[in-house]
């Protein structure tokens, strides 16, 4: 390239720098998109904190993990405090906690609708009893205080409010939801609902239908997971109030039935039961007979 190539080409590249200097000094194409922030404008595009999304994000997960520990404090409209630690898991809906209460504290085991309780005192040489929560086939309806039937309540529910970052009490990291609902809102069913199994969400509506109102604190941490609900729930029954902690997703034992061998049932107990009964009514009868038979009137003579 001789001298008066290279003059040229120096010249177009300098008159370039002075155009695009310029149109940016004259409010064209900025580096910053005409916002004059460094991020060129991202910023103004990030969307609103969307409670709905932020839930149904939690809830995909949580389910997901399948098991959680679980810590919850419940007082009762007649002022009665009782309270859960363990595991909790869903889908189908289990435990295995203690029970704590005015009584002796009690381990509980459930895995859908059999249920096992610890026997303070083994009975017919068993160390637990069951007992099937289901009636004539049919499933036994009920909630189970788990972190995926929290989220599934507040699925779609465009009444709760994103109160914004914070600490929750015991000091996590978290983002803070809340809101209040009443039967017709827990009963709603839109397209965030839909994320659930048909079957889990006709049977949490049926679980839900004697609340009439359900006001709810929610903290869902940094990783996704809730890791608090604060619940005030009002029935015929009266208002309870209850406080759950969650922690250890995915990473708790899953729950498991107790050995078979270590386990009488309540109903073959109560079969067992009628059956000494009925043989002790037969003998009385028994010997009614031979009293009568012998003169004596019988074992209701004189009474």
């Amino acid at each position: 390239m001789n001298k008066a190539v290279r003059t040229r080409a120096g010249i177009a590249l300098a008159g370039t720098a002075l155009l695009v200097g310029g149109l940016t000094a004259c409010g064209g194409e900025k580096a910053d998109g005409g916002t004059g922030k460094a991020d060129g404008g991202k910023g103004a595009e990030v969307k609103a904190h969307s409670s709905v999304e932020a839930v149904k994000a939690s809830y995909l997960k949580t389910v997901a993990a399948k098991f959680a520990k679980a810590e919850l404090s419940v007082v009762r409209g007649d002022g009665k405090a009782h309270g859960q630690s363990g595991t909790k898991g869903w889908y189908p809906s289990s435990h295995d906690v203690i029970l704590k209460s005015e009584k002796p504290d009690t381990r509980s085991i459930m895995i859908s609708d059999m249920t096992y309780t610890r026997l303070a005192q083994p009975l017919a040489g068993k160390a637990w009893m069951s007992m099937d929560l289901a009636k004539d086939g049919k499933p036994g309806v009920r909630l189970n205080d788990d972190p995926a039937e929290y989220l599934a309540m507040l699925l779609g529910q465009e009444k709760l409010a994103h109160v914004g970052a914070e600490k929750t009490a015991d000091g996590i990291d978290a983002e803070h939801y809340k809101g209040s609902f009443t039967t017709a809102d827990l009963l709603k069913a839109d397209e965030s609902t839909r994320v659930m199994a048909e079957a889990n969400r006709q049977y949490l509506h049926e679980a839900v239908k004697h609340i009439t109102t359900f006001e709810v604190d929610l903290w869902i941490g940094k990783d996704g997971y809730p890791v608090r609900a604060d619940t005030v729930s009002t029935d015929a029954e009266g208002t309870t109030k209850t406080t759950a902690k969650f922690s250890d997703f995915a990473a708790a034992t899953p729950v498991q039935a107790p050995p078979a061998d270590q386990v009488v049932s309540f109903d073959d107990l109560n079969k067992g039961t009628d059956r000494t009964l009925d043989e002790a009514d037969q003998k009385l009868k028994e010997a009614d007979q031979k009293l009568r038979d012998a003169g004596l009137g019988g074992l209701g003579a004189g009474s």
